[in-house]
């Protein structure tokens, strides 16, 4: 049996990004022709590579050096540690967070100082 090769560009395009030939032409300014060599061995410019894997949520251009080393993969904001988190997920954190203090303010003071220096 014959199997197609593919080299890492090819990979990296449709199996990593998920873009078609056409998607990456438009996105890298690029003819198809262009984006098919690159499939077929010639070096993807950095740029190009970077648009493509920022225009998939692979890569983030930081906010602040906070969230640096976080990325969005689907419906997930991934932490530099690997956790994954879903809107609902945070939306419920800080709910816990609002009611865990509600009624006792020296409690409300430590639990936003406890997550202040997370945060650092």
């Amino acid at each position: 049996m014959k199997y197609a090769k593919h080299n890492k560009n090819y990979i990296f395009r449709w199996f990593e990004c998920g873009l078609t030939v056409e998607e990456t032409a438009k996105l890298c300014f690029k003819s198809v022709m262009t984006v098919t060599k690159w499939d077929a061995g010639r070096p993807i410019p950095p740029e190009c590579r970077l648009l493509m894997q920022m225009a998939t949520g692979q890569r983030l251009a930081p906010l602040s050096k906070d969230w640096e080393g976080w990325r969005v993969s689907g419906a997930h904001l991934i932490s530099p540690e690997g956790l994954r988190f879903t809107a609902k997920r945070i939306r419920a954190l800080q709910y816990a967070v609002d009611t865990g203090a509600q009624g006792d303010p020296e409690r409300a003071r430590m639990i936003r100082e406890r997550l202040n220096r997370v945060r650092r």
